[in-house]
């Protein structure tokens, strides 16, 4: 048996793991998966608060995206609201427009029709002041028909304007 190699190896393995243990290797060994242990355990820690923290975040925005959808429903209500009213005023403004259009419209004509009646008399009367003049000039003696001619012509202007 102390003639086998298996022994020498078993006894050299036995002697290195006594004097790793002699110089506090273990402790070493022990003392660095403990540091990577604890390092592990404050990385999961800072892990599930950023989850956390994003969760609260997530739902943060949630909400303030229902909100915004809220206000933006109700300013989209409130501008068509404003549209139909902006829409009903124009309508009763173009109303009004026209007939105040249609009024002034109906008193020109009306003022047309009374400037043509009188039109109309000026003429009839101008006409009828000529044909009394040629009358009386034809059947009237000289001065004295003059006379009376200008004289009535003077009168039916009168008379008339």
């Amino acid at each position: 048996m102390l003639m086998e190699p298996e022994f020498w190896v078993a006894v050299a393995f036995v002697i290195f793991i006594g004097l790793l243990i002699y110089v506090g290797a273990h402790k070493t060994v022990i003392a660095a998966l403990d540091k990577r242990a604890a390092r592990i355990k404050s990385e999961l820690d800072e892990a599930r608060r950023l989850r956390d923290e994003a969760a609260a975040l997530l739902k943060e925005y949630e909400t303030k995206q229902r909100e915004a959808e809220q206000e933006a429903a109700a300013i989209i209500e409130g501008a068509k609201a404003e549209a139909e009213r902006l829409a009903s005023e124009a309508g009763a403004k173009l109303q009004e427009f026209v007939a105040r259009r249609t009024k002034m419209a109906e008193a020109k004509i009306a003022q047309a029709e009374a400037q043509a009646l009188a039109d109309v008399k000026n003429a009839a009367a101008e006409a009828s002041v000529a044909a009394a003049e040629r009358v009386l000039t034809q059947s009237a003696a000289a001065k004295v028909a003059a006379n009376l001619i200008a004289q009535g012509i003077e009168d039916v202007k009168k008379k008339l304007n």
